[in-house]
């Protein structure tokens, strides 16, 4: 492929991806509850899938800073939805978890945006939409590999 066609698709990958961006943004705020944010949905999420993690690590997964993340945790945690869970073996260390009402907020949330979303992706043809996804986590672990790898290519 020529330099030209690499930054025609590049271009039309950037559109489209602000694009379902924004929408997906939009659809997600309209479904979570007024007392969460988008970005702590977001965290919410990730644990309701992780189970335990440290708030380092939503640091690195999230690419913000640790003082960010301990200010989202933080207001979580004033509203009952993660609870904090110190390491056995190290004092160091203390785990997140949801709280059952983060348990029950995570499943009600992605059930909706599921349910929202199918409304789209069930417009794909099943072979369409296969290779949408395929190609999408494609790309989603080419990135992961090159973040690995301190932004070097192969």
């Amino acid at each position: 492929m020529d330099q030209n066609q690499f930054g025609s698709i590049i271009t039309r990958y950037e559109e489209a991806q602000f694009t379902v961006n924004r929408q997906v943004s939009a659809i997600i705020r309209s479904i979570v509850p007024e007392e969460i944010t988008a970005d702590q949905y977001l965290m919410i999420r990730y644990i309701h899938r992780h189970g335990r993690v440290t708030s380092s690590e939503l640091a690195e997964i999230f690419c913000v800073a640790k003082s960010s993340i301990t200010a989202i945790i933080t207001r979580l945690f004033d509203k009952d939805l993660i609870r904090r869970e110190p390491d056995e073996k190290d004092r160091r260390v203390t785990y997140l978890a949801l709280t059952p009402r983060g348990s029950e907020i995570a499943v009600y949330i992605m059930a909706k945006i599921q349910e929202r979303l199918s409304d789209f992706i069930g417009l794909f043809e099943e072979e369409e939409a296969r290779v949408f996804v395929e190609s999408y986590e494609k790309l989603a672990k080419l990135l992961s590999v090159h973040e690995e790898r301190g932004g070097k290519q192969a």
